[in-house]
């Protein structure tokens, strides 16, 4: 078993090499650039994000299709994953974790925008969508598609599920005490009242439950950052000299370099955001909208949300929180986890209810999401008949995950994640004239037009 686990470590870290990570930082450039900057319409975006378009065909709102996307990505990597970027690679990595987040922004857009114009309408009237649609329809490639959705769908099982009931599990016994074999109870009784309800009884919680989770811990964030009011500038001028300095930086830093904090950085934020992944576009296919455009936009508030946000918070954080500690360095602090859990004990009595509470949430919103991504590859794959076998697998992992040690199943779930991009980039970039055509149209469109004058598409 132990030679096992070390040959799929390898594998994982091959895969999460540098191959894999200029590939998707070289599409995030490419699609900014073949979309003209789409990252300068952010604001346009959010706009449409709140912005009800109920003519249009679809399952769920715009705003509930996001909020099933935001529900799997914002997740215990937003928490604990900046933080291990920051032990891996330094305080630049979260410079590098952001601007991962900005040049995403036009690969979650370009994902999305085929997602939506490739759909199809099942016979019972709901709407599908995603790589593998994009891969059969637009570049007649199924068997490609067919490949992307078996790994999505084991992919589920392991980054979707397994890892955050685990998460919740280990968060729940150190701090509540509670056994880990009740907390994987009561997570997989909540995650069946869901997820036997479909994707809108899976929209309507995400939709309740992630503007909760994201200001709860936004505001615990901007409290240490009251606290922490001196440092925010020092911590700042840290991580942009981390960023670009190959030597060690002050402050108690042990310096990383440039390539470690560029690397940890990257991985991290792309790890988190998920631009390019191909699993969010899964749920902006199904939203009610008049146009393949506006639904991309709406979908790149994700990783704005996501990355640029939170992500970077969380990072201003952990850095104000060093600074501020003349006892810690960063060069003895390896757990990403601990690093976090230092930050939030500054505030009297709450600070760890705060990250609990989030984690928790975070944690449970991610085994929602990607539980509809995990139905969709399937159902693409094998019909309708394997959504009820799929959704008790489900179940029945989030019930022994809490028993499960997690490293192996972690791993494969990495690669699994890592593999799903490829076939997702290749009809990303393949498709990028069709992208480019459409944005072009509706833009023009916009210029002249309201957006609800635009006809629908």
């Amino acid at each position: 078993m132990e030679v096992f686990a070390q040959i799929i470590e390898n594998i994982d870290a091959a895969v999460w090499g540098w191959p894999m990570i200029i590939l998707l930082m070289g599409t995030h450039l490419f699609m900014t650039i073949r979309t003209k900057g789409i990252q300068r319409k952010i604001g346009t975006a959010i706009k449409l994000s709140v912005t009800k378009d109920p003519e249009a065909e679809g399952e769920v709102s715009q705003f509930g299709a996001l909020t099933t996307a935001l529900a799997s990505t914002i997740g215990t990597g937003n928490i604990i994953g900046v933080g291990t970027a920051i032990a891996m690679g330094g305080p630049g990595a979260v410079f590098w974790c952001w601007l991962t987040g900005v040049l995403g922004i036009a690969t979650k857009y370009s994902e999305a925008l085929i997602a939506v114009k490739y759909r199809v309408k099942t016979k019972d009237g709901r709407m599908q969508g995603g790589a593998m649609y994009a891969l059969e329809r637009g570049l007649r490639l199924k068997w490609l598609g067919i490949i992307f959705a078996v790994l999505g769908g084991l992919a589920s099982f392991g980054i979707g599920c397994a890892t955050q009931v685990n998460a919740i599990a280990t968060v729940c016994n150190e701090n509540l005490g509670i056994p880990k074999p009740a907390v994987g109870i009561v997570v997989a009784g909540a995650t069946a009242l869901v997820v036997f309800g479909g994707l809108k009884m899976i929209s309507r919680v995400c939709e309740k439950l992630v503007p909760f989770m994201a200001v709860f811990y936004v505001a615990g964030c901007l409290i240490i950052l009251g606290m922490n009011y001196n440092y925010i500038i020092p911590a700042l001028q840290t991580i942009l000299t981390g960023a670009f300095s190959p030597q060690a930086v002050a402050g108690g830093f042990a310096g990383g370099g440039i390539m470690l904090a560029l690397r940890a950085g990257v991985a991290r934020g792309l790890f988190s955001n998920e631009s390019g992944m191909g699993s969010a576009p899964i749920a902006a296919a199904a939203a009610q909208t008049r146009n393949p455009v506006r639904q991309a936009l709406v979908s790149s508030t994700g990783t704005f949300w996501d990355t640029v946000v939170v992500c970077a918070m969380t990072g201003i954080v952990l850095v104000t929180t060093i600074l501020k500690s003349s006892a810690l360095n960063i060069g003895y602090i390896e757990d990403g986890g601990i690093l976090t859990t230092m930050a939030f004990q500054q505030i009297p009595v709450i600070g760890p209810v705060i990250l609990v509470v989030g984690l928790i949430s975070f944690a449970y919103s991610t085994i929602l999401g990607w539980a509809y991504y995990g139905e969709r590859c399937l159902e693409y794959c094998f019909g309708k008949k394997i959504l009820i076998p799929y959704r008790i697998l489900y179940v029945l992992v989030a019930l022994i995950a809490p028993m499960v040690i997690l490293d192996v199943v972690w791993n494969i779930a990495d690669i699994l994640n890592a593999l799903m991009a490829v076939p997702n980039l290749i009809a990303v970039l393949l498709l990028s004239p069709v992208i480019v055509k459409e944005t072009k149209k509706y833009m023009n469109d916009l210029d002249k037009k309201s957006d609800d004058e635009i006809p629908l598409v």
